[in-house]
């Protein structure tokens, strides 16, 4: 495994914010960050999204920007990486059906993983989260419940750390869910 090494999961209408953000700053950090996509390889993209919470039930949807994957999906072996990043929107909807993904997913357990808003879907299929106390977008806490999860109603720009896994409701959380993610790592920044 290398310390330097993070996988970061993209699918198509994964939240714009969700990715390019921890991409960025893991980047900015030192880390390698494999962004990847069942079914695309390295220099394809993904199509994102913008939500955002402009005071309707739930959040609003825009087109995002087109994101570049860095690597091949088909060429990942989880014990190349020292964590796992798994962003939200809708992206883990659909890449929960794929088993590869499941599969992968499974690997990380035990090991450095953060998930924000939607992101829970594919630990809850994954079922990774049996007794772990799990953030998301409040729209999955059946689905954290169901898995076993013990849902934490927080603050939507608040995190939440339970051993080796890191959430967060949402994209307004990236300070706090970002620091604990590189905590979780093992890494100590000096600013």
């Amino acid at each position: 495994m290398s310390a330097k090494k993070i996988l970061l999961l993209a699918g198509d209408y994964v939240e714009d914010y969700e990715i390019m953000v921890p991409y960025q700053a893991l980047s900015m950090l030192g880390f390698t960050v494999d962004a990847v996509c069942p079914g695309k390889k390295a220099g394809e993209h993904v199509l994102t999204a913008i939500h955002d919470f402009e005071g309707a039930q739930t959040y609003s949807e825009k087109p995002g920007h087109r994101f570049a994957l860095t690597a091949d999906f088909d060429g990942v072996d989880a014990a190349d990486y020292a964590g796992l990043v798994i962003p939200g929107g809708r992206a883990p909807e659909y890449l929960r059906l794929d088993q590869r993904v499941i599969d992968l997913v499974r690997a990380f357990a035990g090991r450095p993983v953060a998930a924000v808003c939607h992101g829970a879907q594919l630990l809850a299929a994954a079922r990774v989260i049996e007794g772990r106390t799990v953030s998301a977008y409040p729209a999955c806490r059946p689905e954290v419940e169901l898995a076993g999860g013990v849902y934490a109603d927080i603050a939507v720009d608040d995190a939440v750390t339970d051993g080796w896994l890191v959430t967060a409701p949402a994209w307004p959380a990236h300070p706090r869910w970002l620091a604990q993610f590189i905590a979780v790592l093992g890494v100590q920044v000096a600013i």
